[in-house]
């Protein structure tokens, strides 16, 4: 299966602004003396109190510390972890050492003297012209406001390489706390094998929304993704393929343990999910006793749903799944496994209720306890008190899921109609399914989970979750593209009180965001419905509608560029874009054309430096769509001080919309 791909914007260098002049570009430093402090109102999700200090600021010094609570190793890898976002923006050393005495300068993390109201998960913030003191009562209170404190600080301090500064806190004071305790992400990892490294760079980029919960569904018809050393084919057979035939992968227990402990850093619980008694084929193909002809179907790499599962009246199915989740559970330190359990279509209703109430007490025999979809809510049985449902469905009424309440069970609300990331934005969206319908950030915003089901009162609901299943998300700039901004607007719902929520307030917040996301790279979807801020562009990129432009013209027609537009060439051979690049030195430099191509054909481009072809015929194949962007490397020779670049279409057909260049 071909999907698109979506590009992945790279890291900015330095802040200057490219000025356009009649003769091409020019670089102008552009970063004012100080830079703009944040405001405390900007932060999402919505504290539930802020009260600024008008006029006052707080500089992080070269020479800062990190102070954490004296005698608490937790409170100490808070402080770490904040130094090590710190320090590579900054360039400061940020020694991290035990709090001692009133706070008077740094930044302090402190397990004493907070709000009475915090909780378990909440912090108090304060920030004066001298120091920024976080208090919480948990090392989960102080991680919780020290990714408040990244978004007081200027975008840049997310660059992974050394910015200027300055480094400025705005002054007052927040308190706040969560109003659901589970905040969830979920992660398809079956449909397409996303490895060690994308899962942590997801881990990184949820938890500066308060997210404190990622959910992997380790198994399903097209793959099984965790080695169980009792049935080892699960992983090496069953693990060989994903949707569209790629060659799938797996996670070791090494892996999976560091993944956990990764996580558990970033104060974010791993649930993992091992899909019951559907949505098995990866398991049947790999064990053929598994099945009650005995008989082992091919491995399945299509997305057809309900046509597979265990075989529920033979013994040896039950043998299997306990192993699964003793091993499961042994490496596993959170609360919950996952019992998965929806579209089981393929196993009689009867037999069914049998199996999950069969299972369920394997779970909490093992210490944990049973989280599923919400059509677990048909078993007959309550086997644990602390049981959640997760649901998942399109209408404000369900009787599984009422019924599951009036037995004691706690409910993860993720309708698919207001919560799936995989859902499109709209009908253009290059990437996701549409079945549950399209979902824009205000979509994704406006609804409560407190009242969305009835039958369930918020008292019942533990929190919201944002499942993105990966049919069609393959990379990690796709798992972007689908995720952000809607993710940010799900966490807001499961954090905020409900007294803040106001959409006009919220698009304002999130588009303040904008200039953050560009500093760390994500490639989001800029939603046509928020107001985006902007920033200026790093000194090595070079916007094409700012250019020298010969037949062709700047367009805005199509979604995911950057800057102003990007340059549709007319159709003829000879139409161009031309830069002015400046070199510090003469040298070999690095050439990237982001371009569109919607079409099936090759566009070709000569690439010229001061007037001399450096690389005659460069392909720009297609993209799949015109809003899907890729990137074209060319490596070139530049002279000392300014360049001219040009990049000209060969054919009739003309070059592909281009977008920027960087060096």
């Amino acid at each position: 299966m071909s999907v698109p791909a979506v590009h992945h914007r790279s890291r900015l260098a330095s802040a200057v602004v490219l000025l356009a002049t009649t003769a091409g570009l020019v670089l102008t430093v552009a970063r004012p003396a100080v830079a703009a402090v944040a405001s405390m109102a900007d932060v999402v999700p919505a504290p539930v109190s802020v009260q600024p200090a008008a006029g006052t600021t707080y500089m992080l010094p070269a020479g800062a510390g990190i102070f954490t609570q004296a005698g608490s190793a937790p409170a100490a890898d808070v402080g770490d972890y904040l130094a090590g976002i710190l320090r590579r923006s900054t360039g400061y050393a940020l020694p991290v050492s035990p709090a001692s005495g009133t706070p008077t300068s740094g930044i302090s993390l402190l397990l004493t003297g907070a709000d009475g109201s915090v909780g378990p998960q909440g912090y108090q913030l304060d920030v004066t012209g001298t120091a920024v003191v976080i208090r919480a009562q948990t090392a989960d209170g102080l991680g919780n406001g020290v990714q408040t404190l990244r978004q007081l600080l200027p975008p840049d301090v997310e660059s992974a390489t050394v910015r200027p500064g300055p480094w400025t806190v705005p002054g007052g004071r927040i308190v706040d706390f969560p109003r659901f305790a589970y905040r969830g992400a979920m992660l398809d990892v079956a449909r397409h094998f996303h490895p060690v490294a994308t899962v942590k760079a997801y881990l990184d980029q949820i938890a500066l929304y308060k997210i404190n919960y990622l959910h992997l569904h380790l198994s399903d018809d097209q793959g099984w993704r965790i080695v169980i050393d009792g049935w080892p084919r699960l992983a090496t057979f069953g693990g060989s393929t994903q949707v569209g035939g790629g060659a799938g992968g797996y996670y070791t227990k090494a892996q999976y343990t560091d993944l956990v402990a990764y996580a558990a850093q970033r104060h974010i619980t791993i649930v993992p999910e091992i899909d019951t008694p559907g949505h098995v084929n990866a398991a049947l193909a790999s064990y053929a006793e598994l099945n009650c002809n005995n008989t082992a179907p091919p491995l399945y790499t299509g997305t057809d749903v309900g046509f597979s599962s265990l075989c529920t009246t033979k013994e040896v199915t039950y043998t299997f799944v306990d192993n699964v989740l003793s091993e499961l559970a042994a490496i596993t330190p959170g609360p919950y496994l996952h019992l998965g359990g929806d579209e089981a279509s393929s196993t009689p209703a009867n037999q069914y209720a049998a199996f999950i109430n069969r299972v369920q007490p394997m779970v909490t025999a093992k210490g944990k306890a049973v989280m599923g979809w919400h059509q677990i809510g048909a078993s007959a049985v309550q086997h644990s008190a602390n049981r959640v449902v997760q649901y998942w469905g399109l209408t404000n009424s369900d009787s599984l899921v009422s019924t599951a309440v009036s037995r004691g069970a706690k409910v993860v609300m993720s309708p698919a109609n207001k919560a799936y990331l995989d859902m499109k934005y709209n009908s253009q969206t290059p990437l996701g399914l549409s079945w549950a319908g399209f979902i824009e950030v205000q979509t994704a915003y406006e609804w409560n989970p407190g009242t969305h089901v009835s039958g369930v009162p918020a008292s019942a609901v533990l929190g919201v979750e944002a499942p993105l299943w990966t049919e069609t998300i393959v990379t990690l700039d796709h798992i972007e593209f689908m995720a952000f901004p809607r993710l940010p607007a799900i966490a807001e719902l499961g954090w905020s009180p409900w007294s803040t929520h106001n959409w006009d307030a919220f698009k304002a917040r999130l588009g303040a965001q904008g200039p953050r996301w560009t500093v760390m790279g994500l490639d989001f979807y800029r939603s046509p419905q928020v107001p985006w801020a902007t920033s200026p562009p790093p000194a090595n990129r070079y916007e094409a509608e700012t250019a020298t432009i010969s037949q062709g013209a700047v367009a805005t027609n199509h979604t995911g560029f950057s800057g102003t537009g990007f340059v549709d060439y007319n159709n003829v051979t000879g139409s161009y874009v031309q830069w002015s690049v400046n070199a510090a030195t003469a040298g070999t430099a690095t050439l990237k054309l982001r371009y569109a191509n919607g079409t099936a054909t090759n566009r070709p481009m000569d690439v010229t430096v001061n007037g001399t072809v450096v690389s005659a015929g460069v392909a720009f194949p297609g993209t799949g769509n015109w809003n899907t962007w890729a990137t074209r490397t060319v490596t070139v020779n530049l002279a000392a001080g300014t360049n001219t670049v040009r990049a000209a279409a060969t054919t009739a057909n003309g070059g592909p919309n281009v977008d920027y260049l960087e060096t």
